[in-house]
């Protein structure tokens, strides 16, 4: 589709999916991807979009780890390009997060992100729940895990027995609690740098997350914990 003219809010664009580069992101995803309004492509993230059967509308970043088979293949199906100087002051990740936000969707997935450099993965991670993206609603897919940024309640699925750690981030958060965790919190706080939240497990299929005050990442590493029973819950 052609994504709407950047800077307006359309009422079409209620999902954006964002291909993140990194390690190469191959199905099958951690969760089945949600129809996207409008897919971007941050840098190398192109090189997923066959492999997710997307089509990409929006291509961002300096370009440099981009195929160029792949960018060609782009422009000529009419891609839009937007490419950035190298030596720039955001990652591509954050450039099409921005690219993201300027279409006011109600939810953004992006996928990939968790591979190659480390300094990418914590710059990355931090960078979802940054203040910039606050009236966004993100889950991110990365390998074998998904992380949820929380902000006031949020769902989460998964099988029973499925680890799922809390960890605050830019500071502390306020008023947590959970339902359908094995761990309860029940109005509670998680200063930055608690371990408190960690390994927290799925008591149902279906739990929810709500914070007061402050922000949280929910991450899913796709493990059930120890004593948890294979069989029991769905994905």
């Amino acid at each position: 589709m052609v994504p709407p003219t950047p800077g307006s809010v359309s009422d079409d664009v209620t999902q954006v999916v964002v291909l993140a580069g990194g390690d190469p992101i191959l199905p099958p995803l951690p969760r089945p991807l949600p129809a996207p309004d409008v897919v971007i492509a941050a840098d190398s993230g192109l090189a997923a979009a066959d492999a997710l059967h997307l089509d990409v509308d929006r291509l961002v970043g300096d370009l440099d780890s981009v195929a160029p088979a792949d960018l060609d293949r782009a422009r000529d199906a009419g891609v839009e390009v937007d490419r950035h100087p190298v030596d720039k002051d955001r990652t591509d990740l954050a450039i099409a997060l921005d690219a993201a936000t300027e279409l006011a969707p109600a939810a953004v997935t992006v996928v990939g992100g968790h591979g190659g450099r480390l300094d990418h993965l914590l710059g990355g991670t931090s960078l979802l729940a940054a203040p910039a993206y606050a009236e966004l609603s993100i889950v991110a897919l990365m390998g074998d895990a998904v992380l949820t940024v929380v902000r006031g309640t949020v769902p989460l699925s998964g099988r029973i027995g499925e680890l799922v750690s809390l960890v605050p981030i830019h500071g502390p958060a306020h008023g947590i609690v959970t339902q359908g965790l094995r761990f309860p919190l029940d109005g509670e706080e998680l200063p930055a740098g608690s371990s408190r939240g960690v390994s927290n497990v799925l008591a149902a299929p279906t739990a929810a997350v709500t914070v007061t005050d402050g922000v949280l990442l929910a991450v899913q590493p796709g493990e059930l914990a120890p004593d948890a029973d294979p069989g029991a819950g769905t994905r």
